[in-house]
């Protein structure tokens, strides 16, 4: 679904990725592990079109990303893939509902379908009586699960988690664990997750491990 090839970056001279490859699954979760500074940010922003690489290629079902025009690019990123990142970045003045709907209102989805859409997901994660709560009257838990359905709003191919779980206590953690693979066994989504929690990691389909801007073998 989603093959990376020799992916190559770096920051004022200095080389984070030299050079990796791999490939996503359809309904696949890969955790991406190693050190920090290993270069495993920087790789999960390049997949999601986040930031451009300096060299390499990131095709999704045979399209070349970054051949795209930066307008059809952004419509890409819109509707193929989904983001969560380890502070759940919902808007302050928004409430969850409104937080969820946004990705579809700005893909162009009518409003009636956009929150009809959203309302379901935030009815999946078993927050319904929460949707028209800000995000300072919810909890860390709460918080990063309305992101999560924010993430899923326009049915993308992938899902691209940046230390999902690492600002929760070790019982949201499992659950919002226990979320990733639900939503893959329900929905067939793919997910890719960096994280330095070893029960995920050990939970998931494959684990890649970055060291020094490489997959170790």
């Amino acid at each position: 679904m989603i093959e990376v090839r020799d992916i190559r970056k770096s920051f004022e001279g200095l080389e984070v990725l030299r050079g990796v490859s791999l490939r996503v699954e359809e309904a696949e979760v890969m955790a991406v592990v190693g050190p920090s500074g290993a270069g495993k940010t920087t790789l999960l922003q390049i997949i999601g079109s986040l930031e451009n690489p300096d060299r390499g290629t990131v095709c999704y079902d045979g399209t070349d990303i970054f051949s795209l025009p930066q307008k059809q690019l952004a419509a890409f990123r819109n509707q193929n893939i989904g983001f969560v990142f380890q502070f759940h970045s919902l808007l302050p003045e928004f409430t969850m509902l409104e937080n969820v709907a946004l990705p579809a209102l700005i893909g162009g989805a009518e409003r009636a379908d956009a929150e009809h859409r959203a309302m379901e997901l935030i009815d999946y994660m078993g927050l319904r009586n929460r949707a028209d709560h800000r995000p300072s009257q919810l909890s860390g838990g709460e918080r990063q699960r309305a992101a999560v359905a924010r993430a899923l709003i326009n049915r993308p191919k992938v899902v691209l988690a940046d230390e999902p779980s690492g600002s929760l206590d070790s019982a949201n953690r499992n659950e919002l664990h226990r979320l990733f693979f639900d939503l893959r066994r329900d929905r067939g989504q793919s997910f890719v997750i960096v994280t330095h929690d070893d029960a995920l990691a050990a939970q998931a389909d494959r684990t890649i491990r970055i060291v020094d801007g490489l997959i170790a073998q």
